[in-house]
Formats: C-alpha cells, sequence, structure tokens
C-alpha cells in the first residue's frame, strides 16, 4: 500500500513508454486498467486488471476496497522481499474480517534477525512457506475489482510491484487510498511565521504512524508488525477518518493516488 496525464485516449497515453506510469499521472483508471489488461501477458495479471477499477467520480458509499498490509526482510524493495501479507475486503460501512487472507511467503533475501524481532515470523515458518510466485494468483483475485487501502502507499506498491516484476517478468499498478496521507493532510505543519522563525520557536511534528494515527481516533491499540492484524488496523482507521472528515458522498478522486 506504488504519482498528470490524461489516460481518456489510453492507446496514446502509454506510447513510447517502458514501466509503469507514476500513480498521480492516471486521471482515469478504470480507462488504464483496460489498456493494462490488453497489454498483460501473465493471465493473473490479466484477469486482476479485467476485473476494472470504479471512477474517480464514484462516491465513497459505493467503493469496494480492501486493506493490505505487507511484512519484509527490510525497508529496501530492491534488496528486502515481502515474508507475509494480510488482506481484509472492507466497504466504509463494513470490514469482512470473515473474509481475509493471511499468507506467509518465502523471501529470496535474506531474513535478518532485526526483522525476525519485528514481525516474529522466523526462518522455519518461511522455509516451509510458498514462493509469492505460488500464492500471486490468490493475492490477485483477493483484490481484483476492489480499491487498495494502505498505511503508508510507498511501502505495499513498490514492494509488490518488484516482487512481481521478479516472478512474472511484470509489475503491477493500481490506485491507493493511503491512510497515512489523509493523516498528513491533516496535521502537516504550516511554514512557520515570522516570529517563530525569529525567535526560534519550532512545533513538534505529529505523529502519522499507523499506532498513534488511530490512537487519535479513539481506536484500540493492537499488536504492531504482523500483516493481517495491521491490514485490519488500516481498515478500521480509515473508515475513523471517513467517519469523522468525509461525507458518504465524497467522490473517490478526493482520497485516492
Amino acid at each position: 500500500m506504488l504519482h498528470l496525464g490524461d489516460l481518456r485516449q489510453p492507446a496514446r497515453a502509454g506510447a513510447g513508454r517502458k514501466g509503469p506510469l507514476p500513480a498521480a499521472a492516471v486521471a482515469d483508471w478504470p480507462a488504464r486498467f483496460a489498456e493494462l489488461a490488453r497489454a498483460a501477458r501473465d493471465p493473473r495479471l490479466q484477469h486482476f486488471y479485467a476485473a476494472g477499477t470504479v471512477a474517480g467520480d464514484t462516491a465513497l458509499q459505493d467503493v469496494p476496497m480492501i486493506a493490505i498490509d505487507v511484512e519484509t526482510t527490510g525497508l529496501d524493495p530492491a534488496r528486502d522481499e515481502i515474508v507475509s501479507i494480510g488482506v481484509v475486503p472492507m466497504d466504509t460501512t463494513c470490514i469482512r474480517s470473515s473474509a481475509s487472507r493471511y499468507w506467509v511467503v518465502r523471501p529470496r533475501a535474506e531474513l535478518h534477525p532485526e526483522s525476525v524481532t519485528l514481525h516474529a515470523i522466523t526462518h522455519a515458518q518461511i522455509e516451509a512457506a510458498p514462493d509469492l510466485a505460488d500464492i500471486v494468483g490468490d493475492l490477485l483475485s483477493a483484490l481484483a475489482g476492489r480499491v487498495v487501502v494502505v498505511h503508508c502507499r510507498e511501502i505495499e506498491r513498490a514492494f509488490l510491484e518488484v516482487a512481481l516484476k521478479a516472478r512474472l517478468g511484470e509489475g503491477i499498478e493500481f490506485p491507493v487510498i493511503d491512510t497515512m496521507e489523509l493523516e498528513a493532510r491533516l496535521h502537516r505543519a504550516p511554514p512557520p511565521g515570522f516570529l517563530a522563525r525569529l525567535f526560534g520557536r519550532r512545533t513538534a511534528p505529529v505523529s502519522i504512524r499507523l499506532a498513534d494515527s488511530r490512537e487519535r481516533y479513539g481506536l484500540p491499540r493492537y499488536r504492531a508488525h504482523h500483516a493481517l492484524t495491521d491490514a485490519l488496523a488500516t481498515a478500521e482507521l480509515l473508515q475513523a477518518q471517513l467517519a469523522h472528515r468525509f461525507s458518504p458522498l465524497t467522490p473517490l478522486r478526493a482520497l485516492w493516488r
């Protein structure tokens, strides 16, 4: 949870370009998905894109969503890899925990002691786990037709892009609602005024980490760094953000990137 050209003419929008479009460059995600469905070679990606996505003017109350979290061997997508994935289907009023999915996968990168301490996935667990290539069809089927919800899009989108490119020979594109970015909009500090600069006054930044953001909405504290729990925590945070700051009729384009 991977950014301004107009893709209303998709045949021309991708001409002469290699690799994914920056997400902010996509003005029309349904048209982009149609273009990607025609271009994808792997049948699992073809199915994912063919399922389409809702348009940016869709009211939030009508948007099917899915929260996702990944745990990794580190923070660098070029060197580190995914070790677990959790997904939880949701919408603005309901979190479908019974339909959630969780996978532990075997990374090709080394599992460092520091990462084991964080996510508690051991060498023995990953030795018995499948490669991400073996579960990617199930993962893409779970995501298909839903808008992805993450807390920090640079992690989920980047790691999935690199992982799929290494295994399928092609990456992935999708829009996201980023609960961290929504918190940043609210708590981003304005530039200091003249007197503050003159006297060196500084305001401590507000934390937009998942647990701290949830606390501001009165949500309970969960164990961190478990992919399924963090996906659930992200889903609950988005529902709280929507209830406090948006209308059910707010268009999706106001949130996604």
